[in-house]
């Protein structure tokens, strides 16, 4: 007899650089704990974000901005991060490099400006008519081919839907019957159809099959509860620039969650600034009217002391906007040039722009503290590593940087 062991289907979730952050590991009282949500010392740098946290949060820092300074390797992205999951799971968060705005194709404040609406979410609520149920017939009608010949063509679809309440059989188009291919629907998985735009969405497989043998990992779902046909809230999280991005392109559809779903493969094209007006005078009516809510991410910029004099005074304008995110600087400079004049500043940055900010200091790890970290990462990525290796490993951060 051969006895075989079985692999897990279960995707297993990328590991990143970050992964391990969790938030800022603070106290209810504001007070760093040593190692908490991932964090390894910087207590005055997580102690200050969190006083951070709590200006965002009572709506005190409008018109600023946060910068990170140290040297490399010392958690500044780490802390943004924190920043932006103590704000909330579902809170945008846009990172970029001042490099990145430095392009033959796109404006500088283009760039900029795209980034800012990466960063700024909005929750959609709707009430829509849709048809749940789990699938219990999936019968495609064939019609002669309006082309001619001998070819048959797909004419509608009739699907059954079976809930605790009852069952129903829907004659529906040709292009739903597509939808329903793409989602690979089959018999016995739970799914919800919009009546009005005819959008598909497979939920998963009804539990009544849970005992079957299947090669791939399924999400078992009970049986929908009340009628096939129904009135569902659906919520939906976007950020501005998928809006923008979206009407750049317009293919038809009334609402915009069906103008979400025709996005196609986005093209390095600017958005001009009257689509964008246009777009804030139709999310400001849906939030008006109870239907959306806006969602403040966070923007991390990081080397900022490559960003030039055009930039700069872009994200002055930029800061005081209604619609800014909460935005996050972060530099390993010190005194240096401004980008593209003769003129010194601390970080590279104009004094009026610095004026604005919210400055926090970050410090070099010790000895210690870069073992409790390569510890911390070494179980994340789910790797042995013995004591004195990680010791070993702990002083060639010190002498070099977390990321050698």
């Amino acid at each position: 007899m051969n006895i075989e062991e079985v692999q897990s289907t279960a995707k297993k979730q990328r590991i990143a650089t970050h992964t391990h952050i969790r938030g800022l590991g603070l106290e209810p009282s504001g007070r760093a704990i040593d190692m908490a949500a991932g964090f390894v010392g910087q207590k005055e740098a997580r102690e200050a974000a969190g006083l951070v946290v709590d200006m965002i949060k009572q709506k005190k820092m409008a018109g600023r901005a946060l910068l990170l300074a140290g040297p490399p390797g010392t958690g500044k992205t780490a802390l943004a991060l924190g920043v932006s999951q103590e704000l909330g799971t579902k809170v945008p968060f846009c990172p970029m490099v001042g490099s990145e705005v430095y392009s033959s194709e796109v404006k500088k404040t283009e760039v900029l400006m795209e980034n800012f609406r990466r960063a700024i979410g909005l929750r959609i609520k709707e009430n829509k008519e849709v048809y749940e149920g789990e699938v219990t017939e999936l019968s495609p009608e064939e019609t002669e081919s309006l082309t001619g010949g001998y070819g048959k063509s797909i004419g509608s679809v009739i699907i059954g839907l079976k809930t605790i309440k009852g069952t129903k059989q829907l004659r529906l188009e040709a292009s739903i019957y597509d939808a329903l291919i793409k989602e690979k629907v089959a018999v016995g998985d739970v799914i919800y159809i919009e009546a009005n735009s005819g959008a598909v969405k497979r939920v998963g497989r009804s539990d009544a099959f849970a005992t079957e043998f299947d090669l791939e990992a399924e999400e078992y779902v009970p049986l929908p509860k009340g009628e096939v046909s129904k009135k569902k809230e659906i919520v939906q999280d976007v950020t501005l620039h998928d809006l923008d991005a979206a009407n750049a392109r317009p293919q038809g559809g009334q609402d915009i969650l069906s103008l979400m779903g025709q996005m196609m493969k986005p093209r390095k094209t600017e958005i001009t600034d009257k689509l964008r007006q246009e777009i804030n005078k139709v999310v400001n009516g849906f939030i008006d009217k109870g239907t959306a809510e806006l969602v403040p991410g966070v923007l991390f910029i990081d080397e900022v002391h490559m960003l030039d004099m055009e930039c700069f005074s872009y994200l002055n304008r930029a800061l005081e906007s209604s619609l800014s995110p909460i935005v996050i600087f972060a530099t390993n400079r010190g005194i240096c040039n401004v980008r593209g004049t003769d003129m010194n500043s601390p970080h590279g940055i104009p004094v009026d722009l610095l004026d604005r900010l919210v400055i926090i200091r970050t410090q070099t790890y010790g000895p210690a503290e870069m073992i409790q970290i390569l510890a911390i990462r070494a179980q994340v990525e789910e790797l042995h590593i013995d004591e004195e290796s990680l010791a070993d490993l702990g002083e060639i951060g010190q002498r070099t940087s977390l990321r050698s």
